[in-house]
């Protein structure tokens, strides 16, 4: 299993997004997460770094520019999914991941006290 790092610029992105409002906290997860297709298109468009900042955590050990390095999604590439948060702070509490878990819940907490 990977020993996932938290990805610092994306939970920055992500506050920043939930400050701005720019969230969906209507859609599930399953119907919201973005296709294989939907971030080749991100990476294409904006880089790999525009599509780690949708990533809460990175693979140190993975190789850079491969979908492989970065993980637990928070949203559709426009805005913080909240059952984005949820589904990836009980993801990241089933497997051990302390720091990535604590993310979430930081980023989740932060929605809900803007809602």
């Amino acid at each position: 299993m990977p020993n996932y790092q938290v990805n610092d610029d994306a939970v920055a992105q992500a506050r920043k997004l939930i400050d701005a409002g720019t969230v969906d906290d209507r859609t599930e997860w399953s119907d919201a997460a973005p296709s294989a297709d939907d971030g080749n298109a991100r990476i294409e468009e904006h880089g790999w770094d525009g599509y780690a900042a949708w990533h809460l955590a990175v693979d140190p050990e993975a190789n850079e520019e491969t979908k492989k390095r970065y993980a637990f999604p928070y949203g559709d590439f426009s805005k913080v999914n909240r059952a984005a948060l949820i589904h990836g702070k009980q993801r990241a509490s089933q497997n051990g991941h302390d720091e990535v878990e604590q993310a979430f819940d930081d980023l989740l907490q932060r929605l809900d006290a803007k809602r």
